[in-house]
């Protein structure tokens, strides 16, 4: 659902060019993504995969995913 919801955010914004793809923990390892979005109860056990990891309070509100996903857009433009 974060992976569809990202995407949908992303063409809002009208961003392009990035991938989205997405994967349980286990099989993430560090620098395989530029940014890692992860509800915050697993924060903590992927803090160590990527210097961007953004953790999402809710991972169905789609204003909270609009606001992380245009600031992590900004870091990395």
């Amino acid at each position: 659902m974060v992976h569809m919801n990202i995407e949908k955010v992303l063409k809002e914004l009208g961003v392009s060019g990035i991938t989205v793809d997405h994967a349980d923990l286990g099989s993430v390892a560090r620098g395989d993504a530029d940014t890692i979005f992860v509800g915050r109860d697993i924060a903590e056990a992927a803090s160590g995969l990527g210097d961007d990891v953004v953790a999402l309070d809710s991972i169905i509100d789609l204003a909270e995913l609009r606001t992380k996903v245009d600031e992590a857009v900004k870091r990395h433009s």
